[in-house]
């Protein structure tokens, strides 16, 4: 069982990535208090559960009602993922633009049920891979685990979240430029696989039909 727990938890949570979140969230949060820091963080890291949790008990449902698949989430995701991939590797969520107080809490509060905590932290490959667990579960011995899984990805990303001015500040401004731009051409990369590994089946079903 430690096992499957270890596996399971491996997978999702560097799926999930918050440390690779962390240019985007200080970029939304900049000029706010720790505390609000710490609700936006929280409001994130909640829709996170939620979103999974959801998904891993009803996410084949929920496609097949709506009649959409994991492909679509994914090209979906693959365009917010470019998107703000560009805006960090441009350096646009670095904190260059100044906020006051009440625009950053704005700011993060609107941002932080989505982008950030859908799809960026729960985004389609994690989704993807918790729909998936879920499924191949063998007994509720098993869910329980990946439930438990899902409830320590998502406490680890409220402690990342929140300590991120921290891991910043210990980069240094230099590290931090670096870090940034780093994170946002792999997040414009993976943005690309998301989104030809999304859209290459409707590809293949045109050709089919054409054919």
């Amino acid at each position: 069982m430690f096992t499957y727990f270890l596996l399971t938890f491996t997978s999702i949570f560097t799926l999930v990535n918050p440390l690779g979140v962390i240019p985007v969230f200080l970029g939304y949060v900049e000029g706010a208090k720790n505390r609000d820091k710490a609700k936006i963080a929280g409001i994130a890291s909640i829709t996170t559960l939620i979103c999974l949790i959801t998904f891993a008990f009803s996410g084949r449902a929920i496609f097949e009602f709506f009649s959409i698949s994991v492909n679509g989430l994914r090209v979906v995701g693959g365009i917010l993922f470019f998107r703000n991939g560009y805006d960090m590797l441009q350096g646009k969520l670095t904190g260059s633009k100044k906020h006051s107080q009440e625009d950053a809490v704005a700011m993060g509060k609107a941002a932080a049920v989505s982008p950030l905590g859908i799809p960026m932290i729960a985004g389609p490959g994690s989704i993807a891979a918790t729909i998936i667990h879920m499924n191949e579960s063998p007994d509720a011995a098993h869910s329980a685990v990946i439930v438990g899984v899902l409830l320590l990805v998502s406490i680890l990303t409220f402690v990342i979240l929140v300590s991120s001015d921290r891991i910043m500040r210990f980069m240094g401004e230099s590290g931090t430029k670096v870090f940034t731009r780093l994170m946002g051409l792999i997040l414009m990369m993976i943005a690309v696989e998301f989104f030809f590994s999304g859209i290459a089946p409707y590809i293949k079903n045109i050709a089919s039909t054409i054919n």
